[in-house]
């Protein structure tokens, strides 16, 4: 209840890049327990350790569309493409944004043969479940979907990262979201594809202070604002950058 009424409250713009209250604080910053892929990117760590071009499909629906961020350039997806071409400045990547605001899984992965497999992606980070649980879809429905997805995923030869719910006062109102948030990590783990843990990251956030709801939740109470994109994007790319370093450090010990 002190969630949902500090989330009532008054919600502002804060730029990205913008300083913590605290001064010196990383209001991006996290638990590395939180944000390490548990299963590997072989495509992805390989391409990127070689210099190679990487093309990454972020598919979802309105927090991979952007929705509640100022400008398009701010949304996750364009930030992480900024940030992994500072790392690789050499290489030729590419983050195509497929979010279409209020879809629901089933319609998304209806969307993969027509809108994901064309463009021949390394990795596909699938943003996946909010709307389910807002819409009261049957946990079942929302695996069975994301199965047949991961599948087709992973036949294009695409690495894949499933992203869970975003934490927010519109989310925690509906009590199917521990079901599917469980749902999602228990069919990750099975189909040995990283879960990126932004509702734990999310709410790690809130409960240290790093980042206040206000900061981090639009005014509809649901969508991420410039901000939270832009520490999504930030832990999202050290995620994989860390992947990359294991990978090249697994070849260099080889070779």
């Amino acid at each position: 209840m002190l969630l949902l009424a500090a989330a009532a409250g008054a919600f502002g713009f804060v730029a990205p890049g913008a300083k913590s209250a605290s001064a010196g604080r990383d209001h991006c910053s996290a638990p590395a327990a939180l944000t390490a892929l548990v299963d590997p990117l072989p495509h992805t760590a390989l391409r990127l350790a070689a210099g190679k071009s990487l093309t990454i499909v972020a598919l979802g629906s309105s927090s991979t569309y952007g929705t509640g961020a100022s400008k398009p350039e701010y949304s996750y997806p364009s930030r992480l493409a900024a940030l992994l071409r500072a790392r690789y400045p050499g290489a030729d990547i590419k983050v195509l944004n497929r979010g279409v605001g209020g879809e629901l899984v089933g319609d998304t992965t209806a969307r993969i043969a027509s809108e994901v497999i064309p463009d021949r992606p390394d990795l596909v980070i699938w943003q996946v479940g909010t709307n389910d649980v807002l819409q009261n879809v049957d946990p079942r429905a929302v695996i069975a979907s994301v199965r047949t997805g991961i599948a087709e995923l992973r036949r294009a030869d695409a690495d894949v990262i499933l992203m869970d719910l975003q934490f927010a006062p519109a989310v925690l109102t509906h009590p199917r979201y521990r079901a599917i948030e469980l749902a999602l990590g228990t069919t990750a783990k099975a189909a040995d594809v990283p879960l990126f843990r932004r509702f734990a990251l999310m709410r790690d956030w809130a409960k240290r202070g790093d980042m206040k709801m206000s900061a981090m939740i639009a005014a509809d109470h649901l969508h991420m604002t410039d901000r939270s994109y832009d520490c999504l994007a930030r832990q999202l790319s050290g995620s994989i950058l860390r992947d990359t370093r294991i990978v090249a450090g697994a070849r260099a010990s080889k070779g």
